[in-house]
């Protein structure tokens, strides 16, 4: 009879903060008790342990035995606790000499004791490298455990290993830190895109600056194919960012494929997507499309076909780069470090070119239909892009010849210099720059300034735009090879606004 402590980390969103496992096996009326605010899957652990230990040839304790998670206040829920509670109610009833070596212990364990797999167990071994900690987890977690260089991990098969290492009846072999080169991404290619120059040189300024981009044409025109040609442009993720994909990824419970490693992800979540699948949520707070194409790109097509205010909830993380999401029982922060995609018809027919007998439907019916996406969420896209009909372009396909300027190889070259540029000058790409840094670093002659406040307040857009058009045009001047921004680097940046124009017009009418 005794008392043993085992460690292990709960998951409260990207955080993994850590639990004492507290086992008390004393005299009394034979007892299993699970204390600590555990939800049920913690509770269940009762029967999944007792069962596992007997499977594996030991022989169960009868005695009071008492399991306190703590710290108390915090939830708990999942299986993770299984393989800590089996081994500290071992080691107390032996009163085993624990290893010196500070292990945190994960893992479900199946009725014939074997440690399954852990959903979400990429963050807490993250935190558990920065306090120099070991860990033990089950051999199907071992996959995202060899993306940490610097842990050092114990991946086992069964509860019977566990035992043995522990013990030091048979000491286990860390697993090595695998060293994983990044393949190639096969991206749709920027060639593949006949006519639309306007369109790809908004995509090459996109993908340059990590602009938000709205493309807005007739229906067949390719929106959605160029959508999925920005991705091409990117350059890989650096080592920091592939971790915080990878363990976005692992919340969700999904396998982890070391064939994307360091690949940017791209979601395209359909029309239809609620508000929670979208930003995240649920009693137990999940990661939302936002946050599993954080790093990334996310494309909405058919924009005005998703209901406005599930649009508008993308408003704050557009700004801030995550999403804080509260429950009665639990508050979340995911990051929504994503780049903006979206698409639309300029018309509920498709089609609209400025004149009245173009469309089957009137300027109020056109009005009201863009009026389904709301002011302040077009303030937030920094390119607002007119995709129209080219008939031209089919004719001549047949003679087409591809350019090395029209292939997204030529261009992915310039976006990772304008990249590089960016971040030793500033330490952020062009579209996080804020207060301050923008002053330093977009600063304008008086006559510019002054051109660009006119043309701001004809087009009746707000002081973020202001800031946006100003970030737009430090990009498009990186692109040219500029220190200062210029009068035609301006003009350029106050071209892309193709809604508000569009919107324009039909207030005309």
């Amino acid at each position: 009879m005794g008392f043993a402590v085992m460690l292990c980390r709960a998951q409260q969103g990207m955080e993994a903060p850590e639990v004492r496992v507290e086992v008390n096996v004393g005299k009394g009326l034979p007892s299993f008790q699970i204390i600590g605010m555990p939800e049920t899957t913690v509770r269940e652990a009762k029967d999944r342990v007792r069962t596992a230990i007997q499977n594996s040839g030991i022989p169960f304790p009868v005695a009071k035995i008492t399991v306190n998670l703590s710290p108390a206040e915090l939830p708990k829920q999942g299986a993770r606790f299984d393989l800590a509670i089996a081994l500290g109610i071992l080691a107390a009833e032996e009163e085993w000499t624990l290893p010196t070596e500070p292990l945190e212990y994960y893992g479900e364990l199946a009725l014939n004791g074997c440690i399954q797999h852990v959903p979400g167990l990429l963050p807490a071994l993250v935190q558990g490298q920065k306090h120099n900690r070991a860990a033990m987890i089950p051999a199907e977690n071992k996959a995202e455990a060899a993306l940490l260089q610097k842990a050092k991990v114990y991946a086992l098969d069964n509860l019977s290993q566990a035992i043995a290492h522990v013990t030091g009846m048979e000491k286990q072999t860390p697993l090595k830190p695998q060293a994983i080169t990044p393949k190639p991404q096969t991206q749709a290619n920027l060639s593949d895109v006949h006519g639309q120059a306007l369109a790809k040189r908004a995509l090459v300024i996109a993908a340059s600056g990590g602009h938000h981009v709205l493309f807005v044409g007739p229906p067949g025109t390719g929106k959605t194919m160029l959508a999925k040609r920005l991705i091409g442009l990117l350059p890989l993720l650096n080592e920091e960012e592939a971790l915080e994909v990878a363990a976005i990824k692992s919340l969700t419970g999904q396998p982890f494929n070391l064939a994307d490693w360091r690949h940017r992800p791209f979601r395209a979540p359909h029309h239809s997507c609620s508000g929670t699948a979208l930003v995240g949520g649920g009693s137990i707070p999940k990661p939302g499309e936002i946050s599993l194409s954080s790093n990334g790109l996310i494309f909405l097509d058919e924009l005005t076909e998703i209901p406005r205010h599930i649009l508008d909830t993308l408003r704050e993380p557009m700004e801030s780069g995550e999403v804080h999401i509260s429950r009665a029982k639990m508050q979340a922060t995911f990051p929504a470090k994503f780049q903006f995609i979206g698409a639309l018809n300029p018309s509920p027919c498709g089609h609209f070119d400025g004149s009245l007998s173009s469309a089957r439907a009137t300027p109020d019916q056109i009005l009201k239909y863009l009026g389904r996406i709301s002011g302040p969420f077009l303030d937030r896209i920094d390119l607002q892009v007119e995709v129209p009909r080219q008939p031209d372009a089919l004719k001549r396909s047949s003679e087409r010849t591809i350019a090395p300027e029209d292939t997204s190889e030529y261009w992915a070259e310039r976006v990772a210099t304008a990249h590089g540029k960016q971040l030793q000058r500033q330490n952020c790409l062009n579209s996080a720059l804020k207060g301050k840094e923008l002053d330093n670093y977009c600063a304008l002659s008086e006559k510019d300034h002054d051109y660009l406040v006119t043309a701001m307040e004809k087009l009746q857009l707000s002081h973020r735009a202001y800031h946006r058009t100003l970030r737009l045009a430090r990009t498009i001047a990186d692109l040219e090879g500029s220190h200062a921004i210029e009068r035609m680097h301006i003009t350029e940046a106050m071209s892309y606004r193709a809604l508000d124009n569009l919107l324009n017009r039909l207030k005309e009418f």
